[in-house]
């Protein structure tokens, strides 16, 4: 064997004699008191580990437990465990002088709880404030001090610094103080590079959602603000896909709320003031009880100003669309502790109908079975107000020159329309119908009905739809007819007077009749029921007059003489109703 060969494999034994013996003869566990110290000065908070052991090959030493301790005035219970950490050192100032030069830190299988109280302060906001009040109020040191206290012991929470910073494989549990709920994002992943508390550094985090889907944040954060790390600035690309609402744990199930949201934002937080802006789509929207998963897609191009200390945002002029349908956004909201508070104003103008129409479901509001929505246009105005989980909205809804295909009214009306000539039709026009309406979990409530449908005439009323779809509506149907120039009825009216006998009148004589009815049943399958003695009132009201044509004691020639009792047991029959005998 050559010399130089004879020096390698020297070297070399003494490299893995070194290797394998070293970690015997260097007592690691006297550094646990300084990395406890170091981290505890730099978080403010106490931080523990547990027995250490040293890897040469890894060049780490690794504790086999890890405590970071919660806020008192949230919980006793620890911020965050872990199984095992392990911490990047420099060998050879280790090996030789005994030094401990921190390069990089992994935190394996971490635990993190985040509570949130109900002034809206977050359990991590104090990170650091221990150490930054403690190092204005301690007193500067001495010229001389007599024990010189080496670098790498000092509890300088601004001295703390590593190359790399990363939590693997973690869990996440996020709730309230006022609340057990409690939501948990599994598979947490940070990863932060040349951590430092004075300066600013690139940060990546990802997670999976609760219920599927992931998000990702990546961006730079820092300086970290140690008296409110909330308020550490923050650069970011946030990335959130296919997040189920009704699985995050913030949402009341009651409230009957969910969709599948995506979205990509920008977000910059600086000065305490947080602005967002971006596009979110909610896919299988469901906006309240009863109602059913939406087929079409709502997409919202936003942009939010938030408050970090406050807890209240205000949201810039957005748009929300539904196709092509429009819908203008703005307003304010709150973040409490609880449920998300929003005072929110929606305005839309001549909006497709038939674009809208799959979106009808997530309100509880079903097209009747065969009937679609071919024409027309819509315009609102609405109020967002309250909880998320108590939302409600007001406002007005009109509908404008539109088509139901598919829906005949006159089937519908059967019972009228043998007696008014209502006309069936495949299809129904619809002039215009607006309304005053009121969304809530409990259902929708509609006053101030008001439709022009030329098939029928003129149509009020009101009433509501329930969490369960339930119709209850009271409504009057008012029609016009035109008796001609013979006295002989025309139209609806006189279709009806033709059936209780009369068949006369004045020439020319406009009259008008108003039918009151219910509509019960549910949306996808309403029925229509006549209100018997208001139509045969409503009907004698209106024609006494007119078809008498001026005859003496408002006589209609052929209605059963003068008697209106005669009439409304006509109209019993026709309807099928048997007369009360006499």
């Amino acid at each position: 064997m050559s010399r130089s060969l004879k020096i390698i494999a020297i070297v070399v034994g003494v490299l893995i004699v070194l290797v394998l013996v070293a970690p015997f003869l260097i007592p690691v566990n006297q550094f646990r008191p300084t990395i406890e110290q170091k981290a505890s000065a730099a978080l403010g908070r106490k931080v523990e580990v547990g027995n250490l052991s040293l890897s040469l090959f890894s060049g780490a030493l690794e504790a086999d437990n890890l405590s970071i301790a919660d806020d008192p005035k949230f919980s006793n219970s620890p911020f965050l465990t872990a199984k095992s950490v392990k911490v990047g050192v420099e060998l050879m100032p280790l090996i030789f002088s005994k030094t401990l030069n921190v390069t990089n830190v992994t935190i394996d299988s971490p635990q993190v709880s985040l509570i949130r109280n109900a002034g809206g302060d977050w359990n991590y906001s104090s990170f650091g404030a221990s150490a930054a009040k403690s190092q204005t109020q301690a007193p500067p040191p001495a010229a001389k001090p007599s024990t010189p206290a080496p670098a790498s012991s000092s509890s300088s929470g601004e001295e703390f610094s590593v190359q790399k910073l990363e939590l693997k494989n973690g869990r996440i549990t996020v709730g309230s103080t006022a609340s057990q709920k409690r939501s948990t994002y599994d598979n947490v992943s940070v990863v932060a590079s040349n951590v430092s508390l004075t300066s600013k550094f690139p940060v990546t985090v990802t997670a999976d959602l609760p219920g599927g889907g992931n998000f990702k944040v990546d961006g730079t954060a820092g300086p970290v603000n140690q008296t409110n790390s909330v308020l550490t600035p923050l650069s970011a690309k946030l990335t959130v896909d296919s997040l189920n609402m009704a699985s995050t744990g913030f949402l009341d199930p009651s409230a009957g709320l969910g969709g599948i949201i995506d979205l990509n934002a920008t977000m910059e937080s600086q000065n305490g003031v947080a602005e967002t802006k971006g596009s979110a789509k909610l896919s299988k929207a469901l906006l309240i009880a009863g109602g059913s998963p939406s087929s079409e897609p709502v997409t919202i191009d936003f942009q939010t100003k938030y408050d970090l200390v406050k807890n209240t945002g205000v949201l810039d002029p957005s748009t929300l669309k539904i196709g092509s349908a429009v819908m203008n956004l703005s307003g304010a909201y709150e973040v409490p502790a609880e449920a998300t508070i929003l005072h929110v104003k929606v305005n839309g103008q001549n909006m497709p109908a038939k674009d809208l129409e799959a979106f009808l479901p997530a309100l509880g509001v079903n097209m009747p079975k065969g009937a679609s929505l071919q024409a027309g246009t819509l315009s609102t105005d609405l109020s967002l107000s309250g909880p998320t989980n108590k939302l409600v909205t007001t406002g007005t809804v009109g509908l404008f020159n539109a088509k139901l295909a598919g829906f005949d009214l006159g089937s519908k009306l059967s019972a009228i329309s043998s007696l008014t000539g209502v006309k069936s039709g495949k299809d129904l026009e619809i002039q215009k119908m607006t309304s005053n309406v009121r969304m809530a979990p409990e259902g929708i409530q509609a006053t101030n009905f008001d439709a022009v449908v030329p098939a029928v005439g003129t149509l009020v009323g009101g009433g509501t739809i329930n969490s369960k779809n339930a119709l209850d509506f009271k409504m009057a149907a008012t029609l016009t007819d035109v008796l001609g120039e013979a006295g002989s009825p025309v139209g609806s009216t006189g279709a009806l007077m033709g059936k209780l006998g009369g068949g006369g009148g004045s020439k020319n004589c406009k009259s008008q009749t108003t039918v009151p009815f219910q509509i019960q049943g549910t949306t996808s399958d309403p029925k229509f029921i006549p209100d018997v003695g208001g139509l045969a009132a409503g009907m004698l009201k209106s024609q006494l007059g007119c078809a008498a044509g001026g005859v003496p004691g408002g006589v209609v020639p052929g209605v059963g003489g003068s008697n209106p009792a005669d009439a409304i047991g006509q109209l019993g029959g026709l309807l099928g109703k048997k007369k009360k005998p006499q």
